[in-house]
């Protein structure tokens, strides 16, 4: 997983982790295990777009820009179905370390398949055939659990833009840590994780889009994780319900 990549490359570079358990066992940042941080999401973020949204989860800042339908020459000619194309880049100031230009060209070219992987089944591809829609996502700052904060962005800049799907994808990630299983972990956490699962999720149509996981897990730890991951994406996707009816009404 790229999440994973990253992280060992920030501990190649950075030899003092950040802790990330208080003197009496809570989290550092005051969360308990099972609680997200906290999230804002909007739409129309960028005007020159079809649609697009912006999304802060903790210190992770993330802005998505869709465009399309539109002509291309990569569209397939005898498909009925459109092309999804998606792309992830960090800006330089995104982390302080981004390592070697090879490794983070590699880790955005991981993150964006991940990213189509994610948000491709939730779009219907016959409503736009023979064009195709360009998804471009720039992670402004990388505070932990960027994956999930790119594909929650990706999907609601997708549904403003106007693009048909079966469902909104919410995503979120854990992270193992000292027998923990710890929801929606920061930077500091996913430094000293022995293990991650992040999970895609439809939650109206109650359907898994993608799911990753690094590490070795029990088939009850794994279970119970996927469990606490699904929850949370289903109330994920009621804030992005809830960002879409908002904007409507503007």
């Amino acid at each position: 997983m790229a999440r994973q990549q990253r992280s060992t490359q920030a501990l190649e570079e950075e030899p003092h982790r950040a802790p990330v358990f208080s003197s009496d066992g809570e989290r550092i940042d005051g969360r308990h295990a099972q609680m997200c941080r906290a999230a804002f999401l909007r739409t129309g973020a960028v005007r020159a777009a079809a649609g697009s949204a912006y999304a802060e989860s903790g210190d992770t800042k993330v802005i998505v820009s869709v465009f399309g339908p539109r002509e291309s020459k990569k569209a397939e000619a005898f498909s009925d179905a459109g092309r999804l194309n998606c792309n992830v880049k960090y800006c330089s100031f995104a982390t302080p370390v981004r390592g070697k230009m090879g490794a983070a060209n590699a880790e955005e070219r991981d993150l964006s398949s991940m990213l189509y992987k994610s948000v491709v089944g939730a779009v219907d591809l016959r409503t736009f055939p023979k064009t195709t829609v360009d998804v471009f996502a720039l992670v402004l700052q990388s505070g932990g659990g960027d994956l999930p904060v790119i594909v929650t962005c990706a999907s609601l800049a997708l549904a403003d833009a106007g693009i048909v799907l079966y469902d909104l994808v919410a995503a979120v990630s854990v992270s193992s840590i000292q027998g923990q299983v710890l929801l929606d972990p920061s930077t500091s956490e996913e430094n000293c994780e022995d293990g991650s699962l992040m999970v895609a999720y439809m939650p109206s149509r109650k359907e898994i889009t993608q799911v990753t996981m690094t590490g070795e897990w029990s088939s009850s730890r794994a279970s119970e994780s996927l469990d606490l991951c699904l929850d949370a994406c289903a109330k994920i996707g009621d804030v992005m319900r809830s960002c879409l009816k908002e904007a409507a009404a503007q």
